[in-house]
């Protein structure tokens, strides 16, 4: 019997926190479930990104 009631208060608890991050969701403060995911590949590229990118096809210099 304590197996059952901790299942369902685990059920409750994880109910309580989807509908609270679809409340935030709502109001505009986090992206949760509801809103579809962004094409990150169409995404700009940081320019820290591109420095990197840039750097690991040069060669090393020697001195």
């Amino acid at each position: 019997m304590e197996i059952v009631v901790a299942f369902l208060f685990v059920v409750l608890v994880l109910s309580g926190l989807d509908r609270m991050m679809l409340w935030l969701e709502r109001r505009g403060h986090v992206n949760w479930r509801r809103t579809a995911r962004r094409n990150l590949s169409a995404e700009p590229t940081a320019e820290l990104d591109s420095l990197l990118m840039n750097s690991a096809h040069e060669p090393a210099h020697q001195t």
